[in-house]
């Protein structure tokens, strides 16, 4: 009876992840964040590890009714070579694809799941499972490598979108340590190959738990790609200052980092704050730099300069707006809410909001206008 149920379970895994894959190769808009879009990189690549996935459901099907020893430990060792070939490496992708300062080469993860490769193969024609103690080991020394890896790039990430953008909601990716810790979960129980039913009606559920996953990580991770005009922007402004003519010297210290910024200044004081621009939602730093007529690069190392990201500027004009409607608000004795004031000073996730005024005051807002009436 468990038998028979597990078999459709796994049929419907596998039908699951096909349906995935569909969705997310043709659905043209989000269904479960509508006004988010999402890069279509990473919708694809998902994709493809879902179709993995289903195609994976086939050919470890044998397994399930072999009687000899000999061909199931076969049959598990061509399935987990495919396995490592495909449904292996394409969560590594995906984890490389959602971070989107830049565009990181994929061919390490080929190079990564090789040796695997040969273990498994060198298995196969030997038809005999010493090898695999090399495998695990392998495996373990991977899933080490891979850990501290992604630690070092999303924090390099987190960085980048600092300086880059003043809301980070749908934009920040620490949920790929989630999906790190899910990968690392089934892999770690694949490889080891626990026997018996509960192993298999775990390894299904957990493909379950990843496919749900991963289609509300995509469809709610908004798409950050720079545009080829802020690229050449990019470029043009590092080489700038190169000129061999007369007047170049005067022109490379007024381009310096410093004069720049003297100049920027002011810019961001009338363009930024006093026009309260800061009080649009999701505005980047490219986007800000075209309003004050410089580019994303003396902008970014204007704040540089200042030991301040582009972030912590935005929020922090957007706490001053708090404030300020705070004590106009006390003043005429308007009932009125911390949610309602964030919104009203250009946050549009409450969680951020209480983030950035704790790190600026110290405190809560809450706790903050509870000194106020004191």
């Amino acid at each position: 009876m468990l038998k028979d149920i597990f078999y459709v379970l796994y049929g419907g895994v596998a039908v699951l992840n096909v349906i995935a894959c569909l969705y997310l190769l043709f659905r043209r808009s989000n269904a479960i964040a509508p006004d988010i879009t999402s890069p279509v990189r990473l919708r694809r690549w998902t994709a493809a590890f879902f179709a993995a996935s289903a195609l994976s459901h086939l050919w470890n099907l044998p397994v399930f009714f072999l009687s000899s020893s000999d061909d199931v430990m076969l049959s598990y060792l061509v399935g987990a070579l495919l396995d490592c070939m495909t449904v292996g490496p394409l969560p590594i992708v995906i984890l490389f694809v959602m971070m989107q300062d830049r565009r990181r080469p994929l061919w390490p993860v080929a190079v990564m799941c090789f040796p695997a490769v040969i273990v498994i193969g060198l298995a196969i024609a030997s038809r005999s499972d010493a090898f695999l103690l090399i495998l695990y080991a392998y495996v373990i020394l991977l899933f080490i490598g891979l850990v501290i890896y992604m630690l070092r790039e999303v924090r390099q990430y987190g960085r980048w979108l600092r300086d880059n953008y003043a809301d980070l909601v749908h934009k920040e990716v620490w949920q790929t340590f989630v999906v790190l810790i899910v990968v690392l979960l089934a892999l770690g129980v694949y490889t080891y190959a626990i026997e018996g039913l509960a192993y298999e009606y775990f390894i299904q559920v957990i493909d379950v738990m990843f496919v749900c996953y991963l289609l509300w990580r995509v469809e709610t991770l908004s798409d950050l790609s720079l545009s080829v005009n802020d690229a050449n922007e990019e470029t043009v402004a590092m080489t700038y200052v190169e000129d061999d003519g007369p007047s170049s010297s005067m022109r490379n210290r007024s381009a310096s980092p410093l004069g720049m910024s003297k100049n920027i200044g002011p810019l961001l004081k009338q363009h930024c704050e006093e026009s309260q621009l800061y009080l649009q939602y999701d505005i980047s730093l490219t986007e800000l730099a075209k309003q004050i007529g410089t580019n994303r690069v003396y902008l970014s190392q204007h704040f540089a300069l200042q030991g301040a990201t582009y972030n912590s500027y935005i929020n922090g004009l957007r706490i001053r707006h708090f404030i300020n409607l705070y004590h106009e608000a006390a003043a005429t004795h308007q009932p009125t809410t911390v949610q309602e004031l964030a919104y009203q000073s250009g946050f549009r996730s409450y969680g951020t909001f209480n983030t950035a005024f704790k790190k600026s005051m110290g405190m809560t807002a809450t706790e903050w206008m509870r000194t106020m009436t004191e």
